[in-house]
C-alpha cells in the first residue's frame, strides 16, 4: 500500500473495488449518453419516426448535445475521488492548482450529485423509462432507449459507494 505525505496530509490509496466502481460510472452513463447523440444525428438504430430536426427547435437539439456532454463530464469526475487529483487539486487549475481538495467540499459535492441524479432515475423509472417517446420513436427504438438508460440506473449507487471510499480514507484524523 503506498502513502503520500504531502503539506502535512497522508493520502491513501483507494481500494481496488472503489477504483472499479468509479471507472464504471462513466461507462454506465455512456449509453444513453450515446442514445441522445445518435437521436440528434438521426440514426436508425435509435428508431425515431422522424428526424428530429423536423420538429425540434435548434436550441434544444443543442440541449441534448449539451446534456450528453455535462453528463460524461460529470461521470469522469467521479474519479477524482480514486486519484491524486481527488486529493491535490491539478495545478493547471487557475487559484487552487496545488493545493489540498477539502475532503468535506469534495464529499458534500458528490452526495449532492449523486442526490441529483437518483432523482433524475426515479423520474425516468415512475414515468416510465421511454413512456414519454411515444409518439417520437417506433416500438423498437423504445427498446433501444430503455436499453440505453437501464444502465443510468446504476449512476447513484456506484457514486456514492466510491464516495463513502473517499471519506474514510480522507476524513478527519486519517488526513
Amino acid at each position: 500500500m503506498t502513502v503520500t505525505i504531502e503539506r502535512s496530509r497522508v493520502f491513501l490509496p483507494a481500494p481496488r473495488w472503489a477504483v472499479l466502481a468509479a471507472h464504471a460510472v462513466p461507462l454506465v452513463v455512456l449509453p444513453s449518453s450515446l442514445w441522445r447523440v445518435g437521436l440528434v444525428l438521426d440514426l436508425p438504430v435509435i428508431g425515431a419516426l422522424n428526424p428530429l430536426w423536423t420538429f425540434t427547435p435548434v436550441a434544444e437539439v443543442v440541449y441534448i448535445l449539451l446534456l450528453s456532454i455535462v453528463g460524461e463530464a460529470a461521470a469522469l469526475l467521479t474519479l477524482g475521488l480514486v486519484r491524486p487529483w481527488g486529493q491535490v487539486a491539478p495545478s493547471w487549475i487557475p487559484f487552487i492548482g496545488g493545493k489540498p481538495v477539502n475532503p468535506v467540499a469534495a464529499v458534500t459535492a458528490s452526495c449532492v450529485g449523486a442526490f441529483f441524479v437518483l432523482v433524475v432515475c426515479v423520474q425516468m423509472v415512475a414515468g416510465g423509462v421511454g413512456a414519454g417517446f411515444s409518439g417520437i420513436l417506433n416500438a423498437s427504438g423504445q427498446v433501444v432507449m430503455v436499453a440505453c438508460y437501464l444502465p443510468f440506473l446504476a449512476w447513484p449507487p456506484l457514486l456514492l459507494a466510491v464516495t463513502y471510499s473517499y471519506y474514510r480514507r480522507n476524513r478527519a484524523g486519517t488526513s
